[in-house]
């Protein structure tokens, strides 16, 4: 079997692989749950390729992360439950539905809009679902439960708590601007102080809970992305402390035989670096 554009041959490839007694054993003996992490880490790798620039890499990730999509329809139509064409019937089916000025009679929206009309054709779409598992007999999705479902638990904490927030804003339920938002957070952080000192470690895991909350909440109010805004930070930390690092082995020393102070100093000196002309912030 040789490789190809052509996505037949991955969908052939991952038939062969899933074939009871000439596949592949690995494979065999997975399921929608054990495949899952994959499925969150291939995504999460595509991001890293992004961020970095790499398109040669994205390449590879995309395809890692196509890759999940086949081998969980695969299992759907081992099961009788739908296969792949299904998957992407589907998607074409909502793209062309959430899109009526581009391939419809609603012409010269505006960003805002076509951002009201999204919301409407989904509310319609949830409302089509509810009513298709009713007749199938199924129960109602748990998830979409009130009027904050629908929003996955399986995100990242911080993303999910960015769209509760900016859902509940639909309807109003939103600091009025950003200066009340930082006033919440100096509210949340004297509240971790003193659970700090109860030594109740339920209680301080809450406070904490409740800042980082409240910090999502005011990067939603300036339109950041608090997960790509902690990535940048994550990035930087690691960028500054490698730094350090080599600082230290220029002097034949390591990290254990530094001090503090000793750190600190090349901590220092990385970060007025980066603050220099053409030096990333």
């Amino acid at each position: 079997m040789k490789p190809s554009t052509d996505i037949t041959r991955l969908l052939e490839i991952m038939a062969a692989l899933r074939t009871p007694g000439t596949g592949c054993p690995w494979d065999l003996e997975q399921d929608f749950a054990s495949i899952t992490p994959y499925t969150l880490e291939e995504a999460y790798e595509v991001v890293d390729a992004i961020e970095r620039g790499d398109l040669a890499d994205l390449r590879d990730e995309l395809g890692d992360l196509l890759l999940q999509v086949v081998f969980h329809a695969r299992m759907a139509e081992e099961q009788g439950a739908f296969a792949f064409g299904d998957v992407v019937e589907a998607i074409t089916r909502k793209l062309i539905r959430r899109h009526p000025h581009v391939f419809g009679s609603t012409t010269d929206l505006s960003p805002a809009e076509v951002k009201s009309l999204w919301d409407s054709i989904k509310a319609e779409e949830k409302a089509e679902r509810k009513a298709e598992r009713a007749r199938m007999g199924l129960s109602p999705e748990a998830h979409e439960a009130g009027f904050l479902g629908g929003i996955p638990t399986a995100l990242p904490a911080l993303t999910r708590a960015q769209k509760l927030t900016s859902k509940a804003a639909k309807v109003g339920f939103d600091w009025p601007d950003a200066s009340q938002v930082i006033h919440k957070i100096h509210e949340e952080l004297d509240e971790v102080k003193e659970a700090a000192s109860s030594k109740d470690r339920d209680r301080i895991e809450d406070e904490i809970g409740d800042l980082l909350f409240s910090v999502t909440n005011l990067a939603r109010h300036f339109a950041i992305e608090p997960e790509r805004a902690l990535r940048r930070t994550n990035a930087k930390f690691e960028r500054r402390f490698r730094a350090v690092e080599q600082g230290l082995g220029k002097q034949d020393r390591s990290l254990d035989d530094a001090t503090l102070e000793e750190m600190e100093r090349l901590w220092v000196e990385a970060k007025m670096a980066e603050r220099e002309p053409g030096a990333s912030s």
